[in-house]
């Protein structure tokens, strides 16, 4: 995936979580309530809390009721105490003849503070920010305070606190004057990518100079890889391993602006599905820089011109540089160490398996293979080599200590390493009855004392105090909203810190999506899905199916705790358009992640073989027990692998799929034949594109409607100039009203 795909992902990932704004005047009431479950986030409050851990390193603060009414908490955990950090009446009152008016709302003017002392009684605050200028401008001197909270004797904070003179971090720190700066662990540098090359940038008073010349377009330095950026920096932030990539034989593809004056053309680096396995990919080449002398130390990372690097980070001392190597099929991963002195390196183990050892999009999460000890003698490895991912203890020269965890259950995530009492806290599904459920484990570094630390079912994000002697367990499911408890490290209950309130689902009617399990085409694997009806649903009526669909191998996307973190592509906009009358649904079938490689691998290099196969044996078993599903009225939705998928559905279903909107469709060669089948296509198909796609080209849906022009098929395309693969602001509201219109329009519920 290149740098701009994974930019462009994130960048819509944050946007189509954004309320809806443009709905219609003259909407239905149907339409009305379709709408407002489009932001149905909205309608939940609390349920959520963000520790700032204090200088025990198990006490913590958080806001609450912001911004109207916030407070701001101190919970002790060994005292079991969760009390108001600060008095609001006290403090406003003393705030009042400082800023010569009274503060504005009813709670504390402020959500967020800093101590400036060690005894942590005194806090830097800042209120009545000028939110329309840049960031590094929006805090006025005159808008930064000091409490002392024995006495709220308020001072306004024109100097620096002594504790602030004695830092080493320099006084003036400006973020954000450049995209993608990395601020080093000492706080004196950004790190930034100007003209191909690297350059810092004082902290202290905003000198840029160059640490590389070398860099031309298509050979340049980089550091924008799979979160690579904030574990670049040696821990003593005096060096820095860095990538630079040759993209100069690699073909680019056109991205035409087609709303300029006169159109013009781009050419885009792209490396495309066939770079997998026979065409030429970017050439990477790894270095140690020297801040100082600006020296380059080249790091050996093999002969094969074809791989794929991921850097995990440094040994604590930075002796040591840790990363990741995989070939381009990714059927062989080595962990290696660098030397920072000479740049040789050494293979500590390697892991090869069949059919593939992970895809790339496992490899983009590869830093949770790998957790260093605090020993610096041991880790601890992830391996899905019996089938099921678990946990092994390694010494550092690659010799296996012995085996942590075992059993048909994939572990998820290390969250904690508790060594002085020798506990390994990590996440994994291992409910056998609910496979999907994330519970909080911990085995002992003998793998010993194997036990799940939280009960309730659904979906559990777990927050460790600095500490390791407490956790925050935030925990839902489809039909519970979202509670925070405290809790003791052996998982002990302490207190419930928050719980979501949910009130205001009354006023849309909201009823709990129904879970559900089938069996997959082949009659014997257990598939989990959810199922969604209309606010007003009636049991006697007859009602149109919709399937949201995505099928790929990069994660699942049934729901199973109350929110969903992929947005509205799928499940949540799956429950807003069952607002309108009909019934829709969600399921994870073989391919997809999450539930061990013999079911996510029997998918490889053969997704159309199975894929629809499973969701329509669903479809069928749905119907079999609910006599509301009008099986004579089906659609099915996705977006980029279920675009794919959508269309694929159409094709070899034509049958059960009658409707289908294909969004952002790929068709890879490799894992399809979507394009031969054009001429078996009997419903209604919509495709909708956007031109600035660099994950799926423009030209991919050209492909298609050229297929289907050739076979004599009417379809329907919408194409969004300048859009990329994830659609953005007016463009975004375009395609959503867009579905609805087609579903609406075709499937007449």
């Amino acid at each position: 995936m290149t740098r701009e795909a994974i930019v462009s992902a994130v960048i819509g990932l944050v946007l189509i979580t954004q309320p809806v704004n443009a709905q219609p005047k003259d909407q239905s009431e149907r339409e009305a309530m379709y709408y407002r479950y489009l932001e149905f986030a909205s309608y939940i409050k609390g349920g959520s809390i963000e520790p700032h851990w204090m200088a025990d390193r198990s006490s913590f603060w958080y806001a609450e009721g912001v911004p109207a009414n916030t407070v701001i908490y101190k919970v002790d955990p060994q005292a079991n105490t969760k009390v108001p950090m600060f008095d609001t009446v006290r403090l406003r009152q003393a705030l009042t003849p400082v800023l010569g008016h009274e503060p504005p709302y009813q709670g504390l003017p402020f959500e967020e503070f800093t101590f400036v002392d060690e005894r942590e009684m005194a806090v830097k605050f800042t209120v009545e920010k000028n939110e329309n200028k840049p960031s590094f401008w929006s805090v006025s001197k005159n808008n930064e305070f000091i409490v002392e909270l024995d006495t709220y004797t308020i001072t306004k904070a024109l100097a620096l606190s002594e504790a602030e003179k004695n830092r080493s971090a320099p006084l003036v720190v400006r973020p954000g004057e450049h995209m993608h700066e990395v601020l080093s662990p000492d706080g004196r540098s950004f790190l930034l990518i100007k003209d191909y090359n690297l350059w810092l940038r004082s902290t202290y008073d905003g000198r840029v100079e160059p640490l590389t010349t070398d860099g031309i377009q298509d050979y340049q330095w980089d550091y924008f890889h799979w979160g690579e950026a904030t574990r670049i920096w040696s821990p003593d932030g005096f060096k820095l391993v860095l990538r630079k990539e040759d993209w100069l034989k690699v073909p680019k593809i056109p991205i035409v602006h087609w709303l300029k004056p006169a159109e013009e053309v781009e050419w885009a680096r792209f490396e495309n599905a066939r770079a997998i396995t026979d065409g030429p990919a970017p050439r990477i080449e790894l270095f140690f820089l020297d801040i100082l002398s600006k020296r380059q130390i080249q790091i050996d990372i093999g002969d094969d011109p074809d791989q794929r690097i991921l850097i995990l980070g440094w040994q604590s001392d930075g002796s040591d540089l840790f990363f990741l190597r995989i070939n381009r099929q990714y059927k062989t991963l080595n962990l290696m160490a660098a030397n920072p002195a000479t740049g040789a390196t050494r293979v500590i183990l390697t892991e090869t398996h069949k059919p593939v050892v992970m895809n790339w999009w496992e490899f983009a999460g590869g830093t949770r293979l790998f957790t260093l000890l605090k020993d610096s003698e041991r880790f601890i490895w992830m391996s899905e080599r019996d089938g099921w991912r678990h946990l092994y203890l390694y010494d550092l020269d690659g010799t296996l200590i012995r085996r942590l965890t075992e059993g048909a259950f994939p572990a998820l995530r290390v969250v904690a390493v508790g060594e002085k009492a020798g506990w390994v806290y990590f996440t994994a599904h291992g409910d056998q009855q609910r496979p999907y459920d994330t519970h909080l484990y911990r085995v002992d570094l003998r793998g010993k004392g194997f036990a799940r630390l939280t009960e309730a079912k659904g979906l559990h994000d777990i927050h460790f105090a600095p500490a390791k002697n407490f956790f925050l367990d935030t925990h839902s499911s489809v039909d519970r909203p979202p509670v925070v408890e405290l809790r003791q490290a052996d998982g002990k209950l302490l207190q419930t810190l928050s719980k979501a309130n949910i009130d205001a689902l009354k006023d849309v009617q909201w009823r709990p999506p129904e879970e559900f399990v089938v069996k997959a085409a082949d009659g014997k694997t257990d598939l989990y899905g959810v199922l969604y009806k209309p606010y007003d649903f009636d049991p006697n009526k007859k009602y149109p199916v919709i399937e949201a669909i995505y099928a790929g191998a990069q994660f699942s996307e049934v729901p199973h705790g109350f929110t969903h973190p992929h947005g509205l592509w799928n499940a949540e906009h799956a429950q807003a358009l069952a607002q309108l009358g009909f019934i829709t649904f969600v399921v994870d079938g073989r391919g997809t992640p999450e539930r061990g490689k013999v079911f996510q691998g029997v998918v490889y290099r053969n997704v159309g073989r199975y894929v629809i196969p499973d969701h329509s044996a669903t479809l069928k078993q749905l119907a079999e027990t609910r006599p509301y599903m009008d099986l004579s009225r089906v659609g099915i939705f996705g977006h980029s692998s279920g675009g794919a998928n959508t269309v694929r559905a159409l094709l070899i279903a034509p049958d059960i799929y009658h409707v289908g909107v294909a969004i952002a469709a790929g068709f890879n060669p490799y894992e399809d034949d979507n394009l031969r089948l054009v001429q078996n296509l009997k419903g209604k198909l919509l495709l909708i594109a956007g031109t600035n796609d660099l994950n799926v080209p423009f030209s991919t849906t050209m492909k298609m409607v050229e297929a289907l022009i050739r076979a004599g098929k009417p379809h329907d395309l919408i194409v969004l100039p300048e859009q990329p693969h994830f659609f953005t602001g007016k463009s975004f509201t375009y395609f959503l009203e867009s579905v609805r219109r087609y579903f609406q329009e075709h499937l007449k519920p």
